[in-house]
């Protein structure tokens, strides 16, 4: 195991920044400690249908959990204004606020093989970029994510990965969803999918 420090800056999404180091260098490990702020947070309590947001200053208490391209397993705990503690699995849409540091421990890759040519070898048909914050992005990874759908996720943080995501999308709106390479749309096009049993094929 390897440690790596991760510095996230501020409105950064807390959850897709680890879905995405993992998916570009093709590694796994586990969240080793954390500090930091945040101005929203996106969690899924047990039982609840809808996962909970919350805004304002709220510091991070803990996270904990593993990551690896296939996807990450998340349990964030916060404390709000009021010194009142919350917590559950972590969402799409828990934005950092001054800054989050991380510390996190890297696997290793078996049998020597370099990280990225173990993430290349087994690249998902389904592409994803999302805004942060944005609830109908965050429906979108949670179909994904309950088909057990195999993703790479791109966050659009500035005018640039606007502009390249326009250009191949040809699409202002988001979340913006490609498969085998080729746009199909966004949440609404990804649910009629899904509704029509569609996207089985894609596992």
């Amino acid at each position: 195991m390897q440690p790596l420090p991760l510095k996230l800056a501020p409105g950064s999404d807390l959850r897709l920044s680890l879905e995405e180091l993992a998916q570009r260098d093709g590694i796994s490990g586990f969240v080793l400690g954390v500090v930091g702020n945040l101005t929203k947070a996106s969690f899924q309590c047990p039982g609840q249908a809808e996962p909970t947001m919350l805004e304002g200053d709220l510091e991070v208490i803990t996270l904990n959990g593993t990551f690896s391209p296939e996807g990450v397993h998340l349990h964030l705990s916060l404390s709000d204004g009021a010194c009142q503690v919350w917590g559950g699995h972590l969402e799409p849409g828990t934005i950092v606020q001054k800054g989050v540091d991380l510390l996190i421990g890297v696997l290793e890759q078996r049998e020597g093989r370099p990280a990225r040519q173990t993430a290349a070898a087994a690249a998902p048909r389904i592409e994803i970029a999302v805004l942060p914050g944005c609830p109908w992005c965050s429906r979108a990874l949670r179909i994904l994510r309950t088909l057990d759908l195999p993703h790479n996720v791109t966050t659009v943080n500035d005018d640039a990965a606007f502009q390249a995501v326009q250009q191949r999308s040809g699409m202002t709106t988001f979340p913006q969803v490609f498969i085998d390479g080729s746009v199909i749309g966004g949440y609404d096009d990804l649910a009629a999918m899904q509704a029509a049993g569609e996207l089985d094929a894609l596992r």
